[in-house]
Formats: structure tokens, sequence, C-alpha cells
């Protein structure tokens, strides 16, 4: 099978940010995961402009100093929850994939449990609305959308080899359906339910789009 029609891993892209020295020790590592975790939920409640790293500390009963010593702005805590957001795919992709179904409902499934995590997750939330504010934050984040695009691509050009796609159905085009169908529902569930009703509203959306592919 050429390299290209492959369902890889989602692209890890290199950020570079300022931010502090690596933990050395355990507990200078629970301290950055509960700095990072506070932050994630402040940016998903409230947003980048309305989240200070102070509200951090204050959450996390620490000094703005302590904050600072492992992000030194509040640029670098964006980019490392929006990192994190990012991380959680690879995770979902390996346990989805390890289940050993073909390409379709691999596919399927691997949608259903980005919804679920939109619902569950807290640093996919605040990813999720970092990225839509990603104007007002003064660093480089990842493009978003092409990984989820490439990889659904590569899935339904398997899926087609299989004969699971209908005929006439343009793998690339499908994924971009998908993708833009999924990242819209989430959206309008943040908007009307605070995503409560996401998984049931993509679980519509996907039986709809997935009858409209599957042969």
């Amino acid at each position: 099978m050429p390299e290209s029609d492959q369902a890889t891993p989602f692209l890890v892209r290199p950020i570079v940010t300022r931010r502090g020295p690596d933990p050395k020790q355990d507990r200078a590592a629970r301290t950055r995961t509960l700095v990072l975790t506070a932050a994630a939920e402040l940016f998903a409640a409230r947003g980048f402009r309305q989240t200070s790293v102070k509200d951090v500390a204050d959450r996390v009963a620490m000094t703005k100093g302590a904050v600072y010593f492992h992000y030194p702005t509040k640029e670098a805590l964006a980019v490392a929850v929006v990192e994190q957001h990012y991380a959680r795919w690879p995770a979902l992709l390996a346990e989805v994939t390890a289940a050993g179904h073909g390409p379709l409902e691999t596919s399927a499934r691997l949608l259903a449990g980005a919804a679920a995590a939109f619902r569950d997750d807290i640093v996919v939330r605040a990813g999720a609305r970092l990225q839509i504010e990603r104007p007002q934050i003064d660093a480089e984040l990842p493009t978003p959308y092409v990984d989820w695009t490439r990889l659904l691509a590569a899935l339904l050009r398997r899926a087609e080899a299989a004969g699971e796609l209908r005929a006439g159905v343009c793998p690339q085009a499908a994924a971009r359906s998908l993708v833009a169908a999924l990242f819209g529902t989430q959206q309008i569930s943040d908007v009307l339910h605070e995503r409560s009703q996401i998984a049931e509203r993509w679980a519509e959306t996907s039986e709809l789009l997935f009858r409209a592919i599957r042969a």
C-alpha cells in the first residue's frame, strides 16, 4: 500500500514558544500538570483575553511567580494547552485502531470518540476555544483540521480499496465533509448546550453522512 494511503498518526509539529525549564522531579511535573489543567478550565470558561496568569495562580493556590516558573507567559500557557489538545488524538487513534475494525468503521468510531472528548475532556474543550481565538494569541499555534482531514482521507481510501465506500464517492471530499460536520457540530453544541448533547447530535449527523458514503 502506498505510504499516502496509510492511516498514519496525527503529525506533531514543533512549536517555538518560550517556557520554563522542563520538570526534573515528580513533584514539579505534578505541579505543571495542575497549572495546565487550571489554565484549561479557565480558558474553556472565559477565553484567552479574560483569563490572567493571576487567575490561574489563584485557582491552584500558588503565587504568580510559581506559575511563571513553569510557563513564563500567558501565551506559553495557551500554547501548552493547545499542544495537549492535539496530543489527545494519537491516543484515541491507537485505541480505536487496536479494536481491528475495517477502515470505514474505524473512521466512524474515531469521530464518535472525538465528539465524546469534546464533551468530557476539559483540555480538548479549552484547545478548541483557543484555536478559535487564535488571532488574539501572540504565538504560533498548529493549523487546525488538516491532520483530521489527512487521516480520514487515508482511511477512506482504504475503505474504497476494500469495497466499503459507495462508488463515485471521493475519499478526500468525504473526509473534508466529515471534518467540517464534526467541528461544526461541536461548535453549535457548545453555543446551545455547552456540549452536553454533542454525542447525541453527532450520532444523528454521523448516521446520515456514513449512510451516504457507505457501499
